[in-house]
């Protein structure tokens, strides 16, 4: 039996201590939300959770840049179709004109509706989203993807719509030039046609992209959780258990140093 050195009460102030430290970990962890209470519990599970986390705010940019070209091409689409209402209008004028039965009074009436519709087609052709022409042949790039087998962004060539010019001095005074620019708005309604189907086709794709994208978001969001978030079930029983045994420790310290007490009854 010894007095100077308590072996009993070092080891259970040990375990006592450990247990302290399971309790504050598992406290942190509720308390967070977080399973990771500190780096040293899972450093490379840390490391992955970021480096997802990163992925995930790039794909949501991603997904931003998609909404804007869907915006975008959805301007475009609007103007397509005044345009097309424009051509139609002009098409039957041009085709009233041709009457033999008018006279010119009646053309200069068509006239100037015909040349008001002709303006308005041309004003549409300036319009600009966001300081972007609408209606070019310039192409621009819209990011898709984050990477590609190479390690390369994935982009998609977003091309402008142009439908082409109508002559200025398109008229329709005459039952000949009526003709002429019947011809005109016919190759103009079918450029329209065409470009109106490559707005359309670009629309889809975007809008598949976007689509593809929340569900990449979504699945990187569940991996993270899976590595970073806490099961509240599982650490609140770990935490009642964490409990009792800080309990249970402090009460066994307290017997440990009372054990060597009982060395009195020998020098009593």
């Amino acid at each position: 039996m010894i007095i100077n050195t308590n072996i009993g009460s070092n080891t259970a102030a040990r375990i006592l201590a450990n247990s302290t430290s399971a309790l504050q970990k598992s406290l942190k962890r509720l308390s967070t939300g977080s399973k990771i209470a500190s780096i040293s519990d899972d450093a490379a599970g840390l490391a992955v959770a970021n480096k997802l986390a990163a992925q995930i705010t790039r794909s949501g940019a991603v997904r931003n840049n998609l909404s804007n070209a869907i915006s975008y091409s959805q301007t475009q689409e609007g103007y397509l179709e005044q345009v097309g209402e424009a051509l139609k209008r002009m098409s039957e004028l041009a085709t009233l004109a041709t009457d033999a039965t008018k006279t010119l009074d009646d053309r200069e009436l068509y006239q100037k509706e015909f040349a008001e519709l002709n303006t308005f087609i041309e004003t549409i052709k300036g319009k600009k989203f966001n300081d972007l022409a609408l209606f070019s042949s310039t192409q621009f790039d819209i990011t898709t993807g984050l990477n590609d087998s190479s390690g390369a962004a994935v982009t998609f060539a977003l091309s402008g719509a142009n439908f082409g010019t109508l002559a200025s001095t398109l008229g329709i005074t005459t039952a000949a030039l009526a003709n002429t620019a019947l011809d005109t708005i016919q190759a103009a309604i079918t450029g329209l046609a065409a470009n109106a189907a490559q707005v359309g086709a670009n629309l889809s794709r975007l809008e598949s992209e976007r689509a593809s994208m929340s569900v990449l978001r979504d699945n990187l969001a569940a991996a993270r959780s899976r590595i970073i978030d806490v099961d509240v079930a599982e650490e609140s029983a770990n935490f009642a258990k964490q409990q009792i045994l800080v309990q249970s420790g402090t009460a066994m310290l307290a017997q440990a140093n009372i054990l060597p007490q009982s060395a009195l009854r020998l020098i009593s």
